[in-house]
């Protein structure tokens, strides 16, 4: 590796990181194969990162803050509730694309077993709910939308079926497609916030 100062070796080593990540996958990772990535020893990248728990959670928590940040900039675009919720869907990231999904399962598959992991998942998982539930509150309050307990609540509902059908497309896509998954969340919303049908169709 060429000379370069420590925070852009750290940036090399978390972009390494990322491109065996999504070759082989969270759980089987080493950082023999990042060293090997860059050509360098794996005592280096121990220099930088304490331990391989942490240097998956930070390239972890690197594409995914990335696709979290896109959906909140759509959002804030949005002139109403209503457009800001179907701009969410629009928007939603880890929905779009089984690449991008198959990190985030395996995130999740190995969070028990990767402290560091744990915590940054978790984290954007709560961001991801807030937004959400950010939204929802303002319908709630602009009278265009209905809740039956709270917008937190109802966030993590809509949330967890848009994930849930997301990870089924990515593990059995032959079963269900992803224009399935998109619509059937999309109805599941409208229900859950008394919604007229089709409104947040694209």
């Amino acid at each position: 590796m060429a000379r370069m100062s420590p925070a852009d070796r750290r940036e090399a080593i978390v972009a390494a990181t990322l491109s065996v990540l999504e070759r082989r996958g969270i759980a089987a990772v080493t950082v023999r194969d990042v060293a090997a990535e860059l050509g360098v020893s794996s005592g280096l990248i121990h220099h930088y990162y304490a331990s391989m728990d942490e240097l998956v959670a930070v390239a972890f928590e690197r594409v995914a803050r990335a696709d979290l940040a896109e959906t909140v900039a759509a959002v804030a675009a949005g002139s109403s509730p209503l457009e800001r919720l179907r701009l969410f869907f629009d928007t939603y990231a880890r929905s779009d694309g089984d690449e991008g999904m198959q990190v985030w399962l395996d995130a999740w598959a190995e969070a028990a077993r990767r402290p560091a992991l744990q915590r940054s998942s978790r984290r954007l998982n709560e961001e991801w709910q807030a937004l959400l539930a950010s939204v929802i509150a303002e319908g709630s309050a602009a009278g265009t939308m209905t809740v039956a307990d709270s917008p937190g609540a109802a966030a993590w509902r809509v949330l967890s079926l848009l994930d849930g059908l997301s990870l089924q497309v990515v593990a059995h896509g032959d079963v269900l497609t992803a224009e399935q998954a998109d619509l059937w969340s999309r109805q599941a919303a409208e229900r859950e916030l008394g919604l007229t049908p089709g409104t947040l169709s694209r």
